[in-house]
């Protein structure tokens, strides 16, 4: 069996930044445990695989598998599995399967290798958990109790399908000087996949209104986080100075490791309640293969 498979870097125009993803074409053949262990091989954050849709009028179906699981969601891969597809196709909307549901995607060329993405969230951020303790989160990072929190922003637990932690903290110089401490993590980020997403404001950046990181014990820090910036959009609608109306917000993650990622959010409120959540980005095709898995 062989299989063609593209490289892409995500939440970037350029080559060699942002967050890579595999994709892997035509993969109606594998089973589960191939398709596990074709993400392990690849040994990036995530690999996406596309199948055929299951509803003729959908552009593919998807599955997608960090080295050691499967994921019901995920952003960056959406991202590029949709400008994947938009070049194949040369269609402007992807309707794509992924187990947190159907998600409609619209797609942009910029150039024969690069396009820009973005979707409406299938699943609405919402509060999964209550947050632990000031000093906990304070000692797990290796920072100051004083350091977390950004104006009336404090720590929440969301999932927009993928659940995780949200720690606000006051400026990038804190998230710029994170240490992960593993002996405090579990009982400062109980929840979940202990998955952290630290961010904060940066009205003195040009160009962005938040910078975020996302780590994790045990797992390599992620360049550029589409789930974790799905479950923001929760918690910045709960602050919005709006009851009905809508917000745009542009967020880079990945500075810190020196593989930048720009990620868009929108957030939609009606008579104060979130409607609707979109997350957004570029991805640009960086290389391409053939699986030769044998006979």
């Amino acid at each position: 069996m062989k299989l063609n498979y593209l490289l892409l870097d995500v939440f970037t125009r350029h080559r060699l930044k942002g967050n890579p993803l595999a994709v892997v074409l035509k993969a109606d053949g594998l089973l589960d445990g191939e398709m596990q262990a074709i993400a392990n091989e690849f040994n990036l954050s995530e690999t996406i695989f596309i199948l055929k849709p299951q509803a003729e009028r959908n552009t593919a179906s998807v599955r997608i598998f960090t080295p050691h699981t499967e994921l019901p969601f995920a952003g960056h891969p959406t991202i590029g599995a949709t400008v994947a597809l938009g070049l194949q196709h040369k269609a402007s909307v992807m309707r794509i399967e992924e187990q947190v549901g159907l998600i409609t995607a619209l797609f942009e060329r910029v150039d024969k290798r690069t396009g820009e993405a973005r979707f409406a969230l299938p699943q609405l951020p919402e509060p999964a958990g209550q947050s632990g303790e000031i000093r906990d989160m304070a000692l797990a990072l290796g920072i100051e109790g004083e350091d977390i929190g950004c104006g009336d922003l404090r720590p929440a637990v969301f999932s927009a399908g993928n659940l995780f932690h949200l720690v606000p903290v006051h400026d990038a110089g804190v998230l710029a000087r994170i240490r992960v401490n593993d002996g405090h993590w579990q009982q400062a980020f109980p929840h979940g996949r202990h998955a952290v997403y630290i961010f904060t404001r940066t009205p003195e950046e040009p160009g962005n209104d938040f910078a975020a990181r996302m780590l994790k014990p045990g797992s390599p820090e992620d360049p550029g986080t589409g789930s974790a910036a799905a479950a923001l959009i929760g918690l910045l609608a709960e602050h919005a100075e709006f009851t009905t109306g809508q917000a745009d917000y542009i967020l880079r993650q990945g500075h810190e490791m020196g593989r930048p990622c720009t990620i868009t959010l929108q957030l939609r409120k009606d008579n104060g309640v979130l409607v609707h959540g979109g997350i957004g980005g570029h991805a640009v095709i960086t290389g391409e293969g053939v699986l030769d898995l044998g006979d």
